[in-house]
């Protein structure tokens, strides 16, 4: 069976998109392909790389792509993971199923060090959240 082709975008593809694929590779390596990247590029997150390790999930090696890169690729699923790459999402010349999930960034948190992690923390559970839901409902479509 062919693994299905997914795509995560965000704005600057350095946390949340970021954790989203690092999950899927994660828990659906067998069924499913991940990448990501943003509407800008710039780095991973330094906080996203920690909090993903917390819970075996290593983003060491990732690096921040545009999608203006992937645009061409075959994509069975780009997920926008925030309402700004929603809106400046790229047109994907192959058939493709577009979902939108918004999820707060956590790179502009405030606040102490303790603080901005414990937000960092929030969202990387809300995506996992999202995901595994997600997941279980593309085990319950006839394919």
């Amino acid at each position: 069976m062919r693994r299905r082709r997914v795509l995560f975008l965000c704005t600057h593809n350095s946390a949340r998109s970021q954790m989203a694929e690092g999950f899927l590779r994660t828990v659906a390596a067998n069924s499913f392909e991940a990448a990501s990247a943003g509407t800008e590029a710039t780095r991973v997150h330094p906080l996203a790389i920690r909090v993903m390790g917390e819970v075996g999930v290593d983003l060491s090696r990732h690096t921040s792509k545009t999608a203006d890169s992937l645009v061409a690729e075959p994509w069975d699923y780009v997920i926008t993971v925030c309402d700004s790459a929603n809106e400046r999402c790229p047109v994907f010349p192959r058939r493709t199923t577009r979902i939108h999930w918004s999820f707060e960034d956590p790179s502009r948190a405030t606040g102490s060090d303790e603080e901005q992690l414990q937000t960092f923390r929030r969202i990387r559970d809300e995506i996992m959240g999202k995901l595994r839901a997600w997941l279980s409902d593309q085990a319950e479509e006839p394919g």
